[in-house]
């Protein structure tokens, strides 16, 4: 007892309250989100094409918000601009409830696409700020665990408020959205918290990430292997649910079960999996994530029962795990020293495939089959490979160092 009180005393009670509104927001948004391309198919007549270009949508404003909330928080202050993303956030998820038309879905998306690109790094930056720097690795563990604790429930929740009323996982969504956006600001005065500045970082424009994806040839490869990985990635809650609610009378129940398995084993296998993968190479870990997502989505398209979509889903979550880290490292390598800022933040390309991933995908769908869909959208993904690879030979070529995964 004395423990947990002393572990709960070690942080600012901010800290507290985000971590546990990080479980209940992720798994409020992972109730709703996911089910998304459902909802939209059963209370529409968009095409699987439209309904992709809808979702898309999200992603593709996340790429232009990252570009330009550095802007608008200096103008309004990050305080504001973090309440005023999650009070919108509320009004999204209401849409999302009562929409019928396709541009009307289009228009939220895109709403909520900025939401999160607003949101998420003021909220990390907050952390940061009620955290002595020697304790923020712990602190953003926790609140990669609380995702995953949030993810793992919220799908399987969405199935079942889905069952009482198609609309009402959106309605209870931004129902949550609005206690926790009140209970923040209500802490925010209570502990007189009027800025939130973060660790000093370069300001990020398109024009400086443009620039360096121009010069630098290496990057600009692995721009494009994340791109086409992005593509593969984002079939997993679009274009899938659409293909399992089209097997399976209960096609519903069946994602929001393979959802939650994502995230338990991310938390499961995240330790060991990083333990493992440090003692190699960025790019083998790149290369055998990518191969694991490749196989996961060739497992979907020829799964016929629950248990070979689940198998399907723990090899394409073990991809995950292996490439998301190995992209951070990679991308380290590359950064002049003064540039990370610059570097990182042409990241926010790879949501192109984001955006590109469900369009093709839905395409794909609409004209043929699910099997089809996803044997082409694997051999996308592995053709990333060769990016990945062009790009760590241009590094070694122009600096003749080798990448390891501990610099």
């Amino acid at each position: 007892m004395n423990r947990l009180r002393a572990y709960w005393q070690e942080f600012h009670p901010i800290i507290h309250s985000l971590l546990i509104g990080t479980i209940f927001v992720r798994a409020a948004s992972s109730m709703s989100m996911p089910f998304l391309a459902i909802h939209l198919s059963k209370t529409t007549d968009l095409s699987p094409v439209m309904i992709g270009i809808t979702i898309g949508a999200g992603p593709l404003a996340s790429t232009v918000g990252g570009f330009i909330a550095g802007t608008l928080s200096d103008l309004f202050g990050r305080r504001r601009i973090m309440l005023w993303a999650l009070y919108t956030w509320v009004l999204v998820f209401l849409g999302f409830a009562i929409g019928k038309s396709a541009i009307f879905f289009i228009l939220l998306n895109i709403l909520a696409g900025f939401c999160r690109s607003f949101y998420e790094p003021v909220s990390q930056a907050l952390m940061a700020d009620l955290t002595e720097p020697e304790r923020r690795f712990r602190v953003f563990s926790m609140r990669y665990l609380a995702i995953n604790i949030g993810v793992s429930v919220g799908p399987l929740l969405g199935a079942y408020l889905a069952l009482l009323g198609g609309a009402l996982p959106f309605i209870v969504t931004a129902m949550i959205y609005l206690l926790y956006v009140i209970s923040l600001q209500y802490l925010l005065h209570k502990f007189g918290i009027k800025q939130i500045e973060g660790q000093k970082k370069e300001k990020i424009t398109f024009a400086s990430a443009w620039n360096v994806v121009r010069q630098d040839v290496a990057l600009r490869y692995f721009i494009v292997g994340g791109i086409l990985v992005s593509v593969g990635y984002s079939q997993m809650t679009v274009t899938l649910s659409q293909f399992v609610q089209g097997m399976f009378v209960d096609g519903a129940i069946l994602f929001s079960y393979l959802m939650s398995l994502n995230a338990i084993v991310v938390v499961a296998l995240q330790l060991p999996l990083s333990r493992w993968a440090e003692k190699k190479t960025p790019l083998f870990s790149l290369v055998t994530g990518t191969i694991m997502y490749a196989m996961g989505l060739l497992g979907f398209g020829i799964s016929s029962s629950w248990l070979t979509f689940m198998i399907s889903m723990c090899i394409f979550t073990i991809g995950e795990i292996l490439t998301f880290p190995a992209s951070t490292v990679f991308i380290d390598y590359l950064a002049p020293e003064g540039m990370r800022g610059t570097y990182f933040g042409t990241q926010s390309f790879h949501n192109l495939g984001q955006f590109l991933g469900p369009v093709l995908g839905g395409y794909i769908l609409g004209i043929y089959n699910g099997t089809i869909m996803f044997t082409v959208i694997s051999c996308i993904t592995l053709f990333s490979i060769l990016f990945y690879t062009l790009g760590r030979n241009c590094y070694t070529a122009r600096t003749g160092q080798a990448m390891t995964m501990t610099r």
